[in-house]
């Protein structure tokens, strides 16, 4: 008798969660598809695809049996070569299927190609994150490629193909490519105008001597790096195989034994005299470079948006479906409290980072878009990516103890969390790049600060917060105060973008984010009548 209530019942434990329309299920996801005229039929298949419980358990196996490198064969032949298993390479085939390293640059979406790329990379993260380093990096390579038409040209055809191929093989002998990116060095890691690797011209092409400290996705076909030339610090593409075909001469020392991130390969490695292409004039290497450093810190800004948005399902999908004291979790006025505070946090991120898509969609037309991309792409970085762990933390505390097992994702989602605010930048760089941004077009900074407090105040007076930032700015304490003006920045940002949405709870944020007496912790806001609803978007029932 007893066997048999041990096999039949549920134990109060909520359902697996899986088989979920990832889009259709996120309103304030759906709200941002439609505010930039997105196609919502495409964008739902693609967060069913992303939503299934056989995508979502392709990411748990991925993590489970991370890539290995192996520098020789058996006979001490150089092989340099990382193995990962077949999961990571079903889930990318899947990302680059569904166009996300290269949606925005091949015209399928004309209306919006940032934005509607945006909406399915925030959808595949929440499957798994670490295979998306080669594909956000093969998207950015682009705006880095365009310094050199003629290079971008013999590799576009297949950097924007939809075919994923793994094999080692030279780059044109493949259906499709991958590009990695290696920029710090040991000694200086941040600051890459201190790289010692040297770049010595061979006739059309240079050698490259060195290393670099960090080069993520090693088994890319391409690799932009820096290197030191006679004009200075220079941006050239280096392939993993030679012009003859031959292999370069790219030595992977080891593989990064990182917290989170298992599925990705990040690599120290050396180079002895590597073949190399330059990318842009000499000496403008990190100005060529950066096109794709603001193309990639977009992404981690939409990644940690949609790493915040999984863990949260997860925590509403149990809260829902757990009973506690006669009443389900969901009911409970403390847990609901917690639930939907994190559900306003992320109606306004998602709103800001879909609000800053639409400007670097526009930046090329619109001289006010591309001042508001100029200023806010490091300020949206810095506070959304650092926002994640704490959101991560919260939704993983809704479980209890199961949310701390390495049964269930939230381990993983937890111990990833951290990445993209160090990604491109830290929190103390992106808070200077402001600094910088605002220092050399102040009358386009000022501009595009009055016109977010003029949205913003619509729903909360945040005068009193611009006037403290204007005065910070101009004093001799504004490097000092870095971080106060980058997140005050961010926050009025993500006050406008709500209003500028229509958001019902922008007042509530401005409220409870910038007001007075507001806490640090999660559920310490008072919220009202809009708890549920707020919980209904982040998951539709």
């Amino acid at each position: 008798m007893n066997s048999g209530l041990l096999e039949d019942a549920s134990f109060n434990q909520s359902p697996a969660f899986g088989d979920v329309d990832l889009f259709a299920a996120d309103r304030p996801l759906v709200d941002a598809a439609t505010r930039l005229g997105l196609d919502a039929e495409a964008l739902s298949a693609c967060g069913r695809d992303y939503g299934a419980a056989e995508t979502l358990d392709l990411g748990r196996i991925a993590n489970e049996n991370p890539p290995k490198l192996r520098t020789m064969d058996g006979k001490g032949n150089r092989l340099d070569l990382v193995e990962f298993h077949p999961a990571y390479h079903a889930l990318m085939a899947k990302s680059i299927g569904h166009g996300i390293h290269a949606a925005a640059h091949d015209g399928s979406a004309p209306q919006a190609p940032l934005g509607s790329r945006a909406v399915r990379l925030y959808l595949a993260t929440q499957a798994e994150s670490g295979h998306l380093c080669p594909i956000t990096m093969t998207h950015a390579c682009i705006g880095a490629l365009r310094a050199e038409p003629a290079l971008l040209e013999k590799w576009q055809p297949r950097i924007l193909s939809r075919t994923y191929d793994p094999r080692a093989l030279p780059w044109w002998e493949k259906d499709g490519v991958t590009l990695g990116m290696g920029m710090t060095e040991r000694q200086g890691g941040t600051d890459v105008r201190a790289n010692i690797t040297q770049a010595v011209t061979r006739g059309d092409h240079v050698e490259i001597t060195g290393h670099k400290w960090f080069m993520s996705a090693p088994m890319c076909d391409a690799f932009l790096v820096l290197a030191q030339a006679t004009g200075g610090l220079t941006c050239y593409l280096m392939p993993r195989h030679r012009p003859d075909g031959g292999h370069n001469n790219i030595r992977f020392q080891r593989l990064k034994d990182k917290l989170g991130n298992k599925s990705n390969a990040s690599s120290e490695v050396e180079f002895h005299a590597a073949y190399a292409e330059r990318v842009g004039p000499e000496g403008a290497g990190v100005r060529t470079i950066i096109e794709m450093v603001n193309l990639t810190r977009l992404d981690c800004a939409i990644a940690s948006a949609g790493q915040m948005r999984i863990a949260l399902s997860q925590a509403v999908h149990h809260i829902r479906n757990r009973t506690v004291f006669q009443r389900r979790l969901s009911d409970q006025p403390a847990m609901r409290a917690v639930a939907a505070d994190l559900a306003l946090e992320l109606e306004a991120q998602v709103a800001l980072v879909f609000r800053l898509t639409h400007a670097a969609d526009h930046a090329a037309s619109d001289p006010r878009e591309a001042a508001y991309a100029r200023l806010l792409t490091p300020a949206v970085k810095f506070l959304v990516c650092k926002s994640t762990p704490q959101v991560v933390y919260e939704s993983l505390e809704c479980l209890g103890g199961n949310g701390y097992t390495e049964d269930l994702p939230l381990a993983r989602y937890y111990r990833e969390a951290p990445l993209n605010a160090i990604w491109e930048g830290s929190g103390n760089v992106m808070a200077l790049d402001v600094l910088r941004a605002a220092g050399r077009h102040p009358d386009a900074a000022m501009d595009t600060l009055s016109r977010l407090v003029r949205m913003a105040s619509q729903a909360f007076n945040v005068a009193p917060l611009a006037q403290a930032l204007e005065r910070t700015l101009k004093s001799a304490e504004a490097e000092r105060r870095a971080r106060f003006l980058c997140e005050g920045l961010a926050r009025i940002a993500a006050l406008a973008a709500l209003v500028e949405a229509g958001s019902p709870f922008a007042t509530l944020y401005g409220e409870t984010r910038l007001g007075a007496g507001h806490f640090a912790q999660f559920g310490t806001a008072d919220l009202g009548n809009a708890e549920i609803g707020l919980m209904d978007r982040a998951l539709a029932a």
